[in-house]
């Protein structure tokens, strides 16, 4: 634990010294006229940001298995905490996911919950991942790119295309993948109960097709309102509507920096200077690409902060709040 914390300090020192360089290399007076420009703009982006989580939370809800129910605003906070969490430390979703789930207990069981998450974490990196490809097939197509842009490009859709295969090859053979790394280890006496929410994962689709349809209209909704968020902050930099082209392709870029570099607490530095590289590649300019980023970063700073008080709140009151709450609800699977 000591480890990882010196390590996630290291990841945000290096991330704050590349942000400190890139917004020196673009010049502070300038973007503090750009962000002036976005003016009370970003309260609608925030608003944005919120709708997002909201999305996902949705998505979620629907890949719960009747007869238990999570409500709404349950789920929203959770996914507001959850996010807070992945963003501030190096572990990223390997935190945050597990915290989504750990703030729901004693409102729903917790076995159906985490394995609901599973299913909605799993078509949700589908979907981003054929958002990026899509992204990167535009630029490929319409933009002419330097080389090393142009192999990242190829890169991520062949990536994408190859794991499109491995998930349909997992839909098919249903592997126990997991249960069968836990038997013969220490957590043996888990495997039976992994396996278990192994086989929901793999038939979620056959057993409830109208609700995997579902979730696949909520999942495109999120990148939708992803595109949107962009596609505003452009408008309001420049005074006009971009092409929508644009705003498509710089979300599906801030997607494929996120999950590259999950691992750095914020994005700090990083985003600000790669959302630069293609922002210059579209003609905008490197200073777009820099203020954009940090628009984006005050939406995150926004949410993260709602949600350490959300979680300040369930620490305050879990043991009288949620110690009613079990009695009647359970958690027990």
């Amino acid at each position: 634990m000591r480890q990882l914390s010196l390590t996630g300090i290291l990841t945000a020192l290096a991330g704050l010294a590349l942000l400190v360089w890139v917004v020196r290399q673009v010049g502070f007076e300038q973007i503090e006229a750009d962000f002036r420009q976005v003016g009370w703009g970003l309260v609608a982006i925030i608003a944005i940001g919120g709708l997002r989580f909201l999305v996902r939370a949705i998505a979620w809800r629907l890949c719960l298995e009747p007869p238990h129910h999570l409500r709404i605003d349950d789920a929203f906070a959770a996914v507001i905490c959850g996010d807070a969490i992945g963003n501030v430390t190096p572990l990223g979703p390997l935190v945050g996911e597990p915290a989504k789930a750990a703030f729901v207990r004693g409102r729903t069981a917790l076995r159906p919950a985490a394995t609901a998450l599973a299913i909605e974490n799993v078509f949700y990196t589908l979907s981003a991942a054929a958002m990026i490809a899509a992204g990167m097939i535009a630029l490929l197509f319409e933009f002419q790119l330097p080389p090393g842009l142009r192999h990242l490009g190829e890169a991520t859709i062949a990536a994408t295309v190859l794991l499109f295969a491995v998930a349909l090859w997992f839909l098919w053979r249903r592997p126990a993948l997991v249960s069968r790394l836990l038997s013969g280890s220490r957590l043996e006496t888990h495997a039976d109960s992994v396996r278990r929410i192994e086989e929901q994962i793999y038939g979620f689709v056959v057993r409830y097709r109208s609700a995997a349809a579902a979730v696949v209209a909520t999942e495109a909704s999120f990148h939708a309102l992803g595109v949107a968020e962009v596609h505003l902050t452009l408008t309001l930099l420049y005074g006009s509507a971009p092409a929508l082209l644009t705003s498509f392709i710089l979300e599906t870029t801030n997607r494929l920096i996120q999950v590259v570099f999950k691992f750095v607490p914020l994005r700090l530095g990083v985003d600000e200077a790669g959302t630069a590289v293609f922002t210059q590649v579209l003609g905008l300019g490197s200073q777009t690409g820099v203020t954009l980023a940090i628009v984006r970063k005050a939406r995150v700073l926004f949410w993260t902060a709602a949600g350490a008080v959300l979680l300040l709140r369930e620490g305050l009151f879990a043991t009288k709040g949620l110690g009613t709450k079990d009695k009647g609800l359970g958690t027990r699977d």
